[in-house]
């Protein structure tokens, strides 16, 4: 997870896909928080996994959440309105990277919870 993150970022035109480290965290908070309203992070804002920037700002992440089923989703959260083919893109990605990603929280609904309430507890100290 602590690797060079340029390694791990895929650029396609002007638009570049990259997983979520530790040190994006403050930024995802803010983008949640403007576009929920909300004043703390809740469980919609879930377990972030994979973002889309353009130059050094981040457009848009998708999060690990629990859906209304009690099974693993995700959502996506956008900093600014991407147009209806860079949301359907990004949402596809998002797609592909979770079915092939096998850690717990891609797998287990009771992990995920944890992590979330984890994610929770740390982002609103």
């Amino acid at each position: 997870m602590f690797e060079d993150k340029e390694k791990h970022m895929e650029t396609i035109s002007q638009y570049q896909y990259s997983e979520v480290y530790i040190s994006d965290m403050v930024a995802l908070k803010k983008i949640f928080i403007q576009r929920t309203g909300t004043q703390k992070i809740t469980a919609g804002f879930g377990i972030p996994f994979l973002l889309i920037k353009k130059k050094n700002e981040i457009l848009a992440f998708a999060s690990l959440i629990i859906n209304e089923k009690g099974g693993i989703g995700f959502t996506i959260y956008e900093n600014r309105n991407l147009t209806s083919s860079e949301k359907k893109n990004f949402a596809l990605r998002a797609e592909v990277y979770s079915k092939k990603n096998s850690t717990p929280n891609f797998r287990n609904p009771e992990q995920l919870k944890s992590s979330i309430q984890r994610m929770i507890e740390w982002l609103n100290d």
